[in-house]
């Protein structure tokens, strides 16, 4: 939750985040369980913490979210869409096609699409 409201710019760089505490009581969880997602955000330099104050999210932080999405959008979705494509016969072509609309009309057989 905290990855996403920081990628959809709903918490800014250098914003301070709730606390442990906050954020378990919020989402009816471990408090544990809060505290390891949130050391993991630490551990990856999205969140920094400014002592008896509180954690805040790191300057960079969408960036680095962005770029770490990016690649999982690559790995997660295109790379087993373009394999299924290869082994459907295809073309890279084809693909980029469907993807921006311009072949929507018709299927990879020239004949017209159902809808």
């Amino acid at each position: 939750m905290i990855e996403n409201d920081i990628v959809e710019g709903a918490l800014a760089e250098e914003a301070q985040v709730p606390s442990t505490n906050e954020f378990a009581a919020h989402h009816r969880i471990n408090p544990a369980t809060a505290a390891k997602g949130i050391n993991r955000l630490v551990d990856e330099g999205i969140l920094y913490k400014k002592r008896g104050i509180g954690m805040f999210v790191s300057t960079g932080a969408r960036t680095a979210l962005l770029d770490k999405r990016r690649a999982q959008f690559a790995t997660t979705y295109l790379e087993p869409m373009l394999a299924e494509a290869r082994k459907l016969g295809i073309s890279p072509a084809e693909v980029s096609s469907m993807i921006t609309g311009s072949d929507r009309a018709t299927s990879t057989n020239g004949r017209q699409a159902r809808r």
